[in-house]
């Protein structure tokens, strides 16, 4: 076996094994990483070849940390490595291979979340015994990725995966039709409306969202190079909802939703991912992600009614292993995990005290 470091000119070598090998991920894909490189990451692309032929790849996204005189980074694969996780020589060769490449670029860390479900103890023992630290996580939204999504398959034929939704999600998508929604491709125009939908849902449901440069790097990167799709829907001649799916091999995910606070009664969020999973069907996929749910099923939890909402498609209610971190350098790991965090709190609280005193 060899490592192979991905030039601009292999880009099609790298993306056909991430799209369609083992546990492939859009969030491995080479225009993913392109993505992050306009938000201040550098992606470092790797391909464990057999001959000429790939066996295991990932994609890593490398950033410096937030103390320049150490000169020191992390490294991050997102949903990473794509690869045959039984096939444990091949992944220790991986290992030892970026452990090498760490050395040169002062990497403290690798954090992998690989899209494995639970539970796997084979995978998290394997992990453990190649030196990773399980990073426990939350039931919500404490990890990088979501810990706990839906599935949806769509081996079956499309009016039976229609059939099978839940009573009153058939309701809500048939309603939803019969007033008048319709469903659109989207624009680069469209992309600022929806933009605007996002910041209303945002105030609505108290989450953060990115800049719209972080939204014009997705377009140009993903929906123009075929990886994504924008889904607006209009009702009455204006837009009041939308939606951003991505495609990569024969998967497609769910991963951004924006609704007006104006005419959610005609259900556009329901038109909205039939239309997409009707597209994933199209384009030959055999699986589609609604993302991120809450693993805390009680009613009484805020994040309920998103659980709800994504169940009524009938999907698989999937929890993966989570998140794996390879310490390199343990004293600046200890560094990263118990020293920066305290320091950050500690200048946080002391600008809310400055603030709080300049009010009175």
């Amino acid at each position: 076996m060899e490592l192979k470091i991905i030039k601009e000119n292999e880009k099609d070598l790298f993306n056909k094994f991430m799209a369609w090998g083992p546990k492939g991920h859009v969030l491995q894909s080479y225009e993913w990483g392109e993505v992050k490189r306009r938000t201040g990451w550098e992606p470092i692309r790797l391909l464990v070849m057999q001959g000429e032929k790939p066996v295991a790849g990932i994609s890593i996204l490398k950033r410096r940390l937030p103390i320049p005189i150490l000169k020191k980074c992390i490294f991050y694969a997102p949903r990473g490595p794509v690869a045959d996780f039984s096939d444990r020589e091949t992944l220790k060769f991986l290992f030892m291979k970026i452990k090498e490449l760490a050395k040169r670029h002062g990497a403290i860390m690798l954090k992998i979340d690989p899209d494995i479900k639970a539970p796997n103890e084979n995978v998290v023992k394997m992990l453990k015994s190649l030196g990773f630290v399980c990073r426990e996580g939350g039931k919500n939204f404490e990890g990088v990725q979501p810990k706990f999504v839906f599935r949806l398959p769509l081996a079956k034929p499309i009016d039976d995966i229609f059939a099978a939704f839940h009573e009153k999600t058939r309701y809500n998508i048939r309603l939803s039709a019969r007033k008048g929604v319709t469903v659109k491709e989207g624009t680069r125009e469209d992309l600022k409306r929806f933009y605007e939908i996002l910041q209303e849902t945002c105030i609505r449901d108290k989450f953060l969202v990115r800049g719209y440069d972080y939204f014009e790097a997705l377009w140009d990167e993903l929906v123009e190079k075929g990886l994504a799709k924008l889904f607006m829907a209009e009702y009455e001649g204006k837009y009041i909802a939308g939606t951003l799916a991505f495609i990569f091999g024969d998967k497609a995910w769910y991963i951004y939703g924006a609704s007006s606070n104006e005419h959610r009664n005609v259900m556009p969020n329901y038109a909205l991912q039939w239309e997409m999973i009707k597209w994933a069907k199209e384009n030959g996929c055999t699986m589609y992600d609604f993302r991120g749910v809450s693993g805390d099923l009680s009613p009484d939890n805020p994040l309920y009614g998103l659980y709800r909402f994504k169940k009524g498609f009938n999907g698989e209610f999937t929890e993966f292993i989570g998140e794996f971190d390879l310490p390199l350098s343990p004293f600046f790991y200890h560094l990263w995990e118990h020293v920066i965090p305290g320091y950050r709190q500690w200048r946080r609280n002391i600008v809310n005290f400055i603030r709080r005193m300049g009010k009175n």
